[in-house]
């Protein structure tokens, strides 16, 4: 084997083809069982993604298409039977407009670019957090609880996401039609900014002390994070009919679905790069810990080549505290913290835009004849 600008090689028929090694610590990690620890060839597995998403997509596309063509428009005057819409003082206290707001002039009013923030951040903050929820249940409890935390549990907690994610659409969205829509969304961000803040703390203590404890509060708030996300989603439309009224909510939703789209690109990238400038951030550190010698027997480099060995994925955090000295603490569990606080900074921020939220003025209501 020989290693080149961080690469890992391993000659075979005359040719030399890139490889990876692979640590029993980095196996543990994922959701199979049968694999050993040794030399991989890079690029010769088969992970299965291709055939999942297509598969995925076929049913995707067949579901919505029935339902889509399902979609029938109520008759004019129709209403849910035993239902009669708020008025006076339940329909003030849910700030439920009486009018009708159109399309474009609900562009020109500040409530639409404040839940527009609400719903951005709101997302950005829950989908950063899915993205990764896998990967942090390893890296903060695999290394602390390993007896526990395999990749089978880390599989089973990817499926449960997407359980209270569905219950979050129900049971916030319901409990909205009582506490109006506004409240629901001051819960979401005074909530979620503990919660937030609670994942840092958690993984803090379990890293002194490796105990269950730790892992059930992680696993329940997270799973109370998840249900928020997706709660934002099924009540910004009712959200949308109180403030703008009924007529035109489908349209106004569409456009306040950029918001949406927003979210989907800023809140993955923010959770990479602040995930992975604490990476770095950590094997710098670790690296300052190992004998020279060491170093270069362990990554065929020196310490002073450690930003292309990073560059190359050559150098981590779980096979520096394999050569660290003994008593090291593993910085993985915090790989997260600075993450975390950032998308408790961006709740707070929505906290604001949503109490500032108040009911459309009479002049941007259509004129009804």
């Amino acid at each position: 084997m020989k290693t080149e600008q961080g690469k890992r090689f391993v000659q075979m028929d005359g040719d030399w083809k890139e490889a990876v090694v692979a640590t029993q610590a980095d196996i543990a990690k994922l959701p199979v069982t049968n694999l050993q620890e040794g030399v991989y060839l890079v690029g010769t597995g088969n992970t299965g993604a291709a055939g999942t998403f297509l598969t995925l997509g076929l049913v995707y596309f067949a579901v919505m298409m029935v339902a889509a063509f399902s979609y029938r428009v109520p008759e004019e005057g129709w209403r849910p039977r035993g239902w009669s819409p708020p008025s006076g003082d339940d329909a003030n206290k849910g700030m439920i407009t009486s009018g009708n707001v159109d399309m474009d002039q609900a562009l020109k009013t500040p409530q639409f670019y404040f839940m527009w923030v609400v719903l951005c951040f709101n997302v950005t903050a829950g989908i950063g957090v899915i993205g990764v929820a896998k990967t942090m249940m390893n890296e903060i409890f695999g290394t602390t609880l390993p007896s526990v935390v395999n990749g089978a549990f880390a599989a089973t907690y990817v499926t449960m996401i997407s359980v209270f994610n569905m219950l979050g659409r129900i049971i916030w969205a319901s409990a909205s039609d009582y506490i109006g829509r506004k409240n629901t969304y001051h819960c979401f961000f005074v909530f979620g900014t503990l919660l937030y803040l609670s994942i840092p703390w958690t993984a803090g203590q379990v890293s002194a002390d490796p105990t269950v404890t730790w892992l059930v509060m992680f696993y329940a708030a997270t799973m109370i994070i998840f249900t928020m996300y997706g709660g934002g989603f099924a009540t910004i439309p009712a959200y949308l009919a109180d403030i703008f009224g009924m007529r035109f909510v489908g349209a106004i939703h569409g456009r306040l679905l950029t918001a949406w789209s927003t979210a989907g690109v800023l809140g993955p990238l923010a959770i990479t790069y602040l995930r992975q400038a604490s990476v770095e951030d950590s094997i710098r550190s670790l690296a300052t810990k190992v004998e020279d010698t060491a170093f270069i027997q362990a990554f065929g480099a020196g310490k002073d080549q450690i930003e292309s060995l990073m560059a190359a994925n050559t150098v981590s955090v779980s096979k520096l505290m394999e050569i660290v000295p003994e008593g090291t603490i593993d910085p993985t569990p915090g790989l997260y913290n600075t993450t975390m606080y950032a998308m408790a900074a961006l709740l707070v921020i929505a906290f604001f835009a949503n109490l500032a939220i108040k009911p459309v003025a009479s002049h941007h209501q259509i004129k009804e004849d």
